[in-house]
């Protein structure tokens, strides 16, 4: 299973060991900061936190104070996360690199840890909280060297859709096995980026990286087709075999291992889910042709036989030909 949701909070504490508390939460979730109460007598808080893969999920809730990473702390290896924040109550003023946002309810704002920047929140705020790690957004076509603090609304759209990924995902994690975890941290990801991508200043269509993440998306939509290739991917990105293959290859695969990946990953979840599909309906409708084909390679992936997985999660007779 995946992990489960731990808490921390800084009540009953002295005011000094409350922000020692405090900072030494922050530390262990993304870095260093100074942390100060403003004119508060203590400062109540409290973090609700889980993984997701390699996803970190927060619930966060503060009373007014004041979090800010200075340049005299600035260690990049330290804080190589981008953090995206949805405000569920109070306002926050943020600052980074001379841009002043005022945060209320509903809306969610995005920004590289890395930098200097600033958290003001006068009164009790709650945040939701997403904390992802810089080579994860690499993979998908993010430019970091673009990357600048960005506001956005949670209220409708992609945003809303987002927002609720990311709740769902926080109360479901501890349910998650290892291999689902892996599924729902790629769509959230995902999820996530389409209200990042429409403001259009992090993408450049037109770079490898953004190519990249075009025939992945590609891939996963057509997945459970058993005549995907890189002949129709090409064509439908109108790039040449030759440069998809290189995009793959710099990422240490080929274009049909990333296929063949997506599918096994997508098969183990169905055969882990209480579905009643046979393993071989599980196989053909991700896109195998032919079962015993798929019982070497998911044998050969996950070092164990799709019956064993299949067993472990319904107690029923498989489809011998598969073994």
């Amino acid at each position: 299973m995946s992990d489960t949701v731990h808490s921390l909070s800084t009540n009953g504490l002295t005011p000094r060991r409350q922000i020692q508390r405090w900072s030494d939460a922050l530390t262990d979730l993304c870095g260093q900061f100074d942390v100060d109460p403003l004119e508060g007598s203590s400062l109540e808080g409290r973090i609700n936190f889980t993984t997701v893969s390699r996803l970190k999920l927060c619930q966060i809730e503060a009373s007014q104070h004041r979090i800010a990473h200075t340049v005299s702390r600035i260690k990049l290896s330290e804080h190589p996360y981008i953090k995206i924040v949805f405000q569920t109550h109070g306002v926050s003023h943020f600052e980074q690199d001379g841009r002043h946002f005022d945060i209320m309810p509903g809306d969610c704002f995005a920004y590289d840890v890395s930098c200097p920047h600033t958290i003001i929140s006068p009164s009790l705020t709650r945040h939701e909280v997403v904390i992802v790690p810089k080579d994860l957004l690499k993979e998908r076509g993010f430019q970091l060297s673009k990357m600048a603090p960005c506001k956005l609304s949670a209220r409708n759209g992609t945003g809303r859709i987002a927002y609720d990924f990311v709740h769902a995902a926080f109360g479901e994690a501890s349910k998650l096995s290892p291999v689902n975890a892996v599924g729902v941290a790629d769509s959230l990801i995902d999820l996530l980026l389409l209200p990042l991508r429409e403001t259009g200043a992090m993408f450049d269509r037109g770079s490898a990286e953004a190519t990249y993440v075009r025939a992945q998306g590609y891939i996963r939509e057509h997945l459970r087709d058993p005549d995907l290739c890189i002949d129709r991917i090409s064509a439908a990105l109108g790039c040449s075999k030759r440069y998809l293959h290189m995009l793959f290859s710099d990422r240490g695969m080929t274009v049909s291992d990333y296929i063949w990946k997506a599918r096994l990953q997508h098969c183990r979840a169905e055969l882990e889910s209480q579905n009643g599909k046979t393993i071989t309906d599980v196989a053909f409708s991700w896109g195998f042709s032919s079962s015993s084909h798929f019982s070497r390679v998911f044998r050969k992936y996950f070092g164990i036989a799709p019956s064993s997985v299949h067993k472990a999660q319904h107690g029923i007779a498989v489809d011998v030909v598969l073994e």
